[in-house]
């Protein structure tokens, strides 16, 4: 089967592009715009909406592959590649990408989206969200030629020797984290609720005392209104560095910290995300690495999870192998080609550390499905519920998704 045509469409994400250098410098709400002036280069304003690209494979036998090229919320920011507006970059994909898909052989996915991820273009690598969009397509496009799931096209192609199944869904609240967590109770989701805990002074307490309340309030507020009473769902916090700025980067402060979070959520185990931010990434792989082993040491019963300054495939092997967190978030469009998100998955299961399928609200309901495919074909600890900041679209299309896949191979092995 060969690829004959490629269309590229303009189109929206599930939420927004921040300016994160001017929000740190302390723009204010105004509803949900911000005020001030925009800082990073490239944004008309604070927050503007998301965009993504289409990117569609016309097959020869008629059918149509697609993927969605997306980036994150915060472009431009952490050494990220700069805003991806639409009416930029797609001139770059009709123009410089597509005249070398079209007439290619969809015969194997692995060796494909290694070609294009590492595609430049003047000596430049293309924009992750590029790469991101196009290796989605192919992994669609070598699907439908098989006729098979995208999952089990990565099972193949990667060997991964794992049962496609259904993974844990990891669903967050936004600031709306009371009302959101509620949503998540009835939904049953099994991780919740990430909580948006992103400023010391509002959200985590100079002492963490608002966060250790809201711990003890989601711990009640499930146990009350739990309708099953075997629904246990993991405590997954992202604190953004907070912990850290609260408890100067002290590892025995934070550490006791933490400890006070665990005991308030029991019977519910708990994870941090983003314990602390040093503002490198030697030194945040050194700092986190120090505390993973201080709570190890201590029996503390919590997983810290990395998130800050590991964007890469490389990143991602590093914080692995020097077991700085039990668990890595996977960012999956800051990775480029998705292809890498198959690879950080089983790098992750090799070397026995927790791998978090993640990325970004600010992308589509097309790339939360193609990624689902790659986080059940690979055995991930979880998966993000995705796109939106909340819980109730990003959490609908992950679990459908994962339930007609699952559902598919099943029925196939039965035959």
């Amino acid at each position: 089967m060969k690829i004959i045509d490629v269309v590229c469409s303009a189109g929206k994400t599930g939420f927004y592009f921040d300016d994160q250098r001017a929000i740190k410098l302390g723009a204010k709400h105004d509803g949900m715009f911000y005020l001030g002036d925009s800082v990073t280069s490239g944004f008309e304003s604070i927050r503007q909406s998301g965009e993504s690209i289409s990117v569609q494979l016309i097959l020869e036998d008629g059918q149509v592959a697609f993927g969605d090229c997306a980036a994150v919320q915060y472009s431009g920011a952490g050494g990220r590649d700069p805003l991806f507006l639409a009416k930029d970059f797609i001139p770059v994909i009709e123009n410089e990408i597509a005249p070398k898909l079209i007439g290619r052989e969809l015969d194997n996915f692995k060796s494909l989206a290694e070609e294009f991820d590492s595609m430049s273009i003047d000596g430049k690598r293309l924009h992750t969200a590029i790469r991101y969009g196009i290796t989605q397509a192919l992994l669609d496009a070598v699907a439908k030629a098989r006729k098979v799931t995208m999952a089990e096209v990565i099972q193949a192609d990667y060997n991964t020797g794992i049962k496609i199944s259904k993974r844990p869904i990891f669903t967050q609240s936004g600031d709306d984290r009371y009302i959101n967590a509620d949503k998540m109770i009835i939904k049953g989701a099994d991780v919740l609720p990430h909580a948006l805990i992103n400023n010391v002074k509002e959200k985590l307490g100079e002492r963490g005392e608002i966060l250790l309340d809201y711990v003890k309030w989601l711990r009640d507020r499930i146990i009350a209104k739990r309708v099953n009473p075997e629904y246990y769902p993991i405590f997954h916090i992202d604190v953004y560095g907070t912990i850290g700025a609260a408890f100067d980067c002290d590892t025995t402060k934070m550490a006791d910290y933490i400890s006070t979070l665990v005991e308030a959520a029991k019977p519910f185990k708990l994870r941090i995300e983003g314990p602390m931010d040093v503002e490198d990434r030697d030194k945040q792989i050194e700092a986190l690495a120090a505390l993973t082993a201080e709570v190890d040491r201590r029996g503390i019963e919590v997983e810290l999870v990395a998130d800050e300054w590991c964007n890469t495939l490389e990143d991602i092997k590093l914080f692995a192998d020097k077991k700085a967190g039990h668990v890595v978030q996977i960012k999956t469009p800051d990775l480029g080609g998705v292809n890498n998100i198959a690879d950080a998955i089983l790098y992750c299961n090799k070397v026995g550390i927790g791998s978090y399928c993640g990325g970004t609200c600010n992308e589509t309901n097309r790339s939360a499905e193609i990624t689902t495919n790659i986080g059940m074909a690979c055995g991930a600890l979880q998966v993000l519920a995705k796109p939106g900041m909340g819980v109730d679209e990003g959490f609908m299309i992950v679990f459908n998704e994962m339930a007609r896949v699952e559902a598919l191979v099943n029925r196939r092995a039965k035959k």
